[in-house]
């Protein structure tokens, strides 16, 4: 009894988080049901219809579907960029043995002391210079070098987990130093992989500042959320309609979750049982 009545006190705090984020959320997904006049008179409670016209005045008025193809393409070639150089660099990091690993690894944690408003004014110069200003290809670009701190890092502290002896015994079956890194720590770092790539994918899907002054504002170039703010002065306080554009930009986050979450829990297991 004194175990349980000492957990209580956790307990409560952890239903009361929970409660903290499922509310917001409820309301959300209520909301984009609703029309105005429902959502003022009683916020919280369930809609009196399923009809889905908010998603589709959404989808039409913002033009969400370019919007997305947009969002998923810098997304998707931003991630394998980011993925192409964390790798290499954090094998290499992982695999030194004297100072100079250590000092290169502080260098690379320095990216996390760089404000996100410092930068917004030379990356602009270097858009406009480089002749790429207005393009998706410089955020492609751009991406992967503010997530290059955090994924090695991450990276760098799963391939020091891995036994040397592997790599000694797959040097002595003749591997060279690419098949080092692809058959014996790329599959061992399968966690860490993807851990890097839902936190990468969050923050490349919801980057909103460098995308409006990079990209700018063209229907035809604009993620999904430089577009998402246009339906406030497309349909003016349809908050309905807002709701429910808010909820279509959220279903590619919440499926790619779903995905990675489960192929990290796998590979957790499974380096387990190897163990």
């Amino acid at each position: 009894m004194k175990h349980g009545k000492s957990w209580l006190p956790a307990h409560i705090l952890a239903w009361a988080y929970a409660a903290l984020l499922v509310v917001p959320l409820y309301y959300l997904l209520a909301s984009a049901f609703k029309t105005n006049d429902q959502i003022f008179a009683s916020p919280f409670s369930l809609p009196t219809s399923l009809s889905f016209g908010n998603f589709g005045t959404a989808f039409e008025s913002a033009d969400l579907g370019l919007a997305v193809v947009n969002s998923a393409l810098v997304t998707a070639f931003s991630l394998a960029l980011t993925l192409a150089l964390a790798i290499p660099a954090a094998f290499a990091i992982a695999r030194a043995t004297g100072p100079l690993g250590a000092f290169v690894e502080k260098v690379f944690s320095l990216g996390f002391l760089i404000p996100t408003f410092a930068a917004l004014f030379p990356t602009f110069l270097l858009a406009a210079a480089t002749g790429l200003f207005h393009t998706r290809l410089f955020m492609v670009l751009f991406l992967p070098a503010t997530a290059m701190p955090l994924s090695v890092v991450i990276l760098v502290q799963f391939m020091r987990t891995i036994p040397k002896e592997m790599e000694e015994a797959a040097r002595m079956d003749g591997a060279s130093t690419f098949a080092v890194l692809r058959h014996v720590y790329t599959p061992m770092c399968l966690p860490g992989i993807a851990t890097v790539l839902l936190l990468n994918f969050l923050t490349f899907w919801n980057e909103y500042l460098y995308s409006l002054v990079i990209i700018g504002p063209d229907p035809s170039q604009r993620t999904v959320q430089v577009a998402l703010p246009t339906l406030k002065s497309l349909t003016g306080t349809d908050y309905g309609v807002l709701t429910a554009g808010t909820v279509l930009t959220l279903v590619p986050v919440w499926a790619v979750y779903t995905v990675l979450q489960k192929r990290m829990q796998q590979a957790l297991v499974s380096g387990a049982v190897k163990m």
